[in-house]
């Protein structure tokens, strides 16, 4: 049952997304250019919670090249171009949403390069985005901000691994990114970020191996995934109250 309401409410996600886009391709040029901003910037504020990171958008300094955060606003990516951030990468990935399209349009308006890389707050994390992930890492001009919806989970997770792959922090230190200072709630769902790396350092403890090596040859997110378990009551607050993707 809980399966089947899952795959409901993505299911009218990406129909919502549809319908939205939709609206934006077919409405006359007059609707867009009189309607148009104010639609995308309340269904920013409204429909993606963004009214409550107006308040609090959970911003932190990693490092002097590297930021974490929740979904920025268009004024959030203003300042941070100000002080010198050359890459934003959105780990929400690229969606049809007010969010998305006026970060794309601020980042284009201040000289900030856009990467979408989207990962999972909710998933044990796969080979191929752990290496890609540390390829984006290597790749982008910094320095950067990161960020996902809330700033807690997906953004833990980057932030972890960039402490590890760009610093060179133990594992052991660098998940210290995923923790309630952040909003992180290893309870619920979420808490499978925590168990990915608390895996390795089990599994490595009496056999020290690196942890890509780790990752290639014992790791397998599907046991991982089918030995997590969550607390109700945390789900309910991630999901329900706080609105987590």
């Amino acid at each position: 049952m809980a399966g089947l309401v899952k795959r409901t409410k993505r299911s009218v996600r990406r129909a919502t997304g549809s319908l939205r886009e939709a609206a934006v391709r077919r409405s006359p040029p007059w609707v867009r250019r009189s309607f148009g901003p104010a639609a995308v910037y309340l269904d920013m504020l409204l429909v993606d919670h963004g009214i409550f990171r107006a308040f609090y958008c959970n911003i932190h300094r990693v490092s002097d090249q590297f930021w974490r955060s929740a979904q920025p606003s268009p004024g959030d990516i203003r300042r941070f171009a100000r002080s010198g951030v050359r890459t934003i990468i959105n780990l929400r990935g690229e969606r049809s949403c007010g969010s998305y399209w006026l970060e794309k349009a601020a980042c284009e308006r201040y000289g900030v390069k856009l990467v979408n890389f989207q990962v999972r707050s909710r998933a044990a994390p796969t080979l191929e985005e752990i290496k890609g992930a540390k390829a984006v890492l290597e790749e982008v001009e910094y320095p950067i901000l990161i960020h996902c919806k809330s700033g807690a989970d997906r953004a833990g997770l980057m932030s972890v691994l960039y402490r590890f792959f760009q610093q060179g922090v133990p594992i052991a230190e660098a998940k210290k990114q995923l923790s309630l200072k952040y909003g992180h709630i290893r309870q619920a769902d979420t808490g499978i970020l925590d168990y990915f790396f608390e895996r390795y350092l089990s599994d490595t403890a009496n056999d020290p191996m690196p942890f890509i090596e780790w990752a290639e040859t014992v790791y397998d997110p599907v046991e991982l995934k089918r030995t997590f378990r969550a607390n109700g009551w945390a789900n309910r607050l991630v999901n329900s109250v706080l609105k987590r993707e």
